[in-house]
């Protein structure tokens, strides 16, 4: 069982790119040189630790031994078995897969939403797939999460065949609440967060008996580096839970390289209701309808 859920998925010959998006489908396919062109890598790199909650420059880099913090980000792993990894991959295998942009394929569970019009309709939704009534009880055991109730999860299949990837963007916060929820399923990858503000970020020395020695504290800043110019690698490990929260998630774009996509990966990834649609929100009603749909677990794809 684990063995078939773990197999890649047959490479089509079509693919979902629009715009500017491609994979490895459709450049083979148009051949040449692409018109388009591809974002240039950031030009420093930091690496973000889990056990600390700094981003640490990489190894032979210009800021190698340099640190500054990077809260909103929190990862646990070994959040499902390998078991039931494979059994939640095969349930989700059963259902069937819509090709999406650069080459990833998507299973939609939740409202259908325009996010320029600020409009969405319940029409078709069923709520959440059965199998996710464990995840979502076991989220709840955490502090971070004890009273996350999403209303919508989106299933997202990797696979270097395709050239999969995601460039850097920010989830809508219209809809959307405060945390981003994700799972890594089947294989290990790396988060890339970057972002566009105009500054600097100031960086620390980072003491000797890193990154241990972090937590008792560090030195005064005394070096910066312009904003534009950084990635943070954040290493997802395989079948672990990331919540994205304040900057994380509402100032730093997030990325999945294709570079990064070297087996088979399934995100699974849980959005909760923004202040709008809660208790006291405008849209409180229409909120409350949604999670009572959402939580049913009765869902299939959209």
């Amino acid at each position: 069982m684990a063995a078939a859920a773990v197999a890649a998925p047959e490479v089509l010959r079509e693919c979902g790119c629009k715009g500017i998006r491609t994979c490895l489908i459709c450049e083979r396919q148009r051949g040449g040189d692409p018109p388009w062109q591809h974002p240039p890598q950031k030009t420093h790199r930091f690496i973000y630790y889990s056990d600390t909650g700094w981003a640490v420059g990489a190894e032979e880099s210009d800021f190698e031994g340099w640190a500054f913090p990077f809260p909103g980000v929190t990862l646990i792993e070994d959040f499902v078995t390998r078991e039931e990894e494979a059994e939640m991959v095969q349930l989700m295998d059963r259902e069937p897969w819509k090709l999406s942009q650069s080459g990833r394929r998507k299973q939609d569970y939740g409202p259908k939403v325009n996010f320029r019009k600020q409009k969405l309709k319940t029409t078709g939704f069923r709520g959440l797939p059965s199998f996710s009534r464990e995840v979502v009880r076991r989220m709840g055991l955490y502090p971070i999460l004890e009273d996350f109730r999403p209303v919508e999860q989106c299933n997202l299949d990797y696979c270097p065949e395709r050239g999969s990837a995601i460039d850097p963007h920010l989830d809508d916060a219209w809809l959307w609440g405060e945390r981003l929820v994700s799972l890594n399923l089947l294989s290990p990858t790396v988060l890339s967060m970057s972002r566009e503000a105009p500054g600097s970020l100031l960086l620390c020395l980072a003491p000797s008996g890193f990154p241990e020695a972090l937590v008792e504290g560090v030195m005064a800043p005394s070096r910066s580096v312009l904003c534009q110019e950084v990635e943070v690698a954040v290493p997802l490990p395989r079948r672990s839970l990331l919540v994205l929260t304040g900057a994380a998630r509402h100032q730093w774009k997030h990325a999945v390289h294709r570079r990064h996509i070297e087996a088979r990966r399934i995100c699974a990834t849980f959005r909760e209701l923004s202040a709008e649609f809660c208790p006291g929100g405008r849209q409180q009603e229409l909120g409350q309808e949604l999670l009572q749909i959402s939580l049913s677990f009765q869902g299939r794809p959209m």
